[in-house]
C-alpha cells in the first residue's frame, strides 16, 4: 500500500486551513494518513486543523503494535480522535482568541488489503475501483440530515445554503464521538481521503475519473485540485490518495 497527498489554499481563501499527513505504521506495509480542515477565522482555524493532526499522530503512535485485530484498531482510532479533540479543546481553553476554533477530521490506518477508517464532520472518504466510487463517511452536518430525511437530494446539497454548517468536530466540546469503519481494499483499488473544499467542486463521479484513469497517483490529485480550481475553489483543498497496487 502506498499513498501520496496534496493541499492548496485555493482561489478565494488567504491562508490555508487544512493539514494532511501520511507516515508509515508499526507493521510492514501499514500506512496512515489523515486530513483535517479546520474551523475558526483566519489563522486560528490552521492552527486547530494542525494540532489536530499533530496529536492525532503522536497518540497513535503509543497505540499502534505489530498484531492489532479489528476491533483494537477500532477502539485505537477511537481514542487517538479523543486525544485530537482534548489538544485542540485545551489550546482554545488557554488562549482567548482561538475560543470557538474546531476542526473536522477523516484518517485510515492500512495494514495489508484492509482499512479502518474514521471520521468527524464532513471531511469525506470514499473507496475507488472498477470504475466505480463510494462514500465510505457519512458527513456530520446539517444538510446530511436533510438528505438522509429525504427534505432535499444530495445534489441539492452541494449547493444548499447551510452546506457548511456541521454538527461534530473536533474542539468546541470537551467530549466527542467519532464513527469509523472497516473498508476491504482490492488489487488496483484505492481509498480517496479529502477536505470538503474537493468535494463541492469535483463530482463523486469525476473524482472516479481522476483517479481511474490518470497515469499516476500523484498525477490524479493534481487532476482534481486543477478541476476545483477551473470551478473556482472558493475553499482550501486537500486530498490524500491510498492506493493498493
Amino acid at each position: 500500500m502506498k499513498a501520496c497527498g496534496i493541499t492548496d489554499v485555493g482561489l478565494q481563501r488567504h491562508e490555508n486551513q487544512d493539514s494532511f499527513a501520511v507516515e508509515r505504521g508499526v507493521a510492514d506495509g501499514q500506512l496512515i494518513a489523515v486530513v483535517c480542515d479546520g474551523m475558526g477565522g483566519e489563522r486560528y482555524g490552521q492552527v486547530a486543523s494542525s494540532l489536530a493532526v499533530h496529536a492525532f499522530l503522536e497518540a497513535l503512535r503509543t497505540v499502534l503494535c505489530t498484531e492489532m485485530n479489528a476491533e483494537q484498531l477500532r477502539e485505537a482510532l477511537s481514542f487517538c480522535v479523543s486525544k485530537a479533540n482534548t489538544a485542540v479543546y485545551s489550546h482554545a481553553l488557554a488562549h482567548e482568541e482561538c475560543h470557538g476554533m474546531g476542526t473536522t477530521l477523516v484518517a485510515a490506518v492500512t495494514d495489508g488489503s484492509g482499512v479502518m477508517v474514521c471520521n468527524v464532520g464532513d471531511s469525506r472518504a470514499y473507496r475507488i475501483g472498477g470504475g466505480k466510487i463510494e462514500r465510505v463517511t457519512r458527513d456530520h452536518s446539517v444538510v446530511e440530515g436533510l438528505v438522509e430525511s429525504g427534505n432535499i437530494t444530495a445534489e441539492q446539497a452541494r449547493t444548499h445554503p447551510n452546506r457548511n454548517l456541521i454538527t461534530r468536530a473536533l474542539g468546541p466540546e470537551e467530549q466527542l464521538e467519532c464513527d469509523v469503519y472497516e473498508v476491504a481494499l482490492g488489487a488496483g483499488e484505492s481509498l480517496l481521503l479529502c477536505s470538503d473544499g474537493l468535494v463541492v467542486t469535483v463530482t463523486d463521479d469525476e473524482m472516479c475519473e481522476a483517479v481511474t484513469n490518470a497515469d499516476t497517483p500523484a498525477e490524479s490529485l493534481e487532476r482534481l485540485l486543477a478541476l476545483s480550481k477551473q470551478r473556482g475553489a472558493p475553499d482550501n483543498v486537500t486530498a490524500v490518495l491510498l492506493y493498493n497496487e
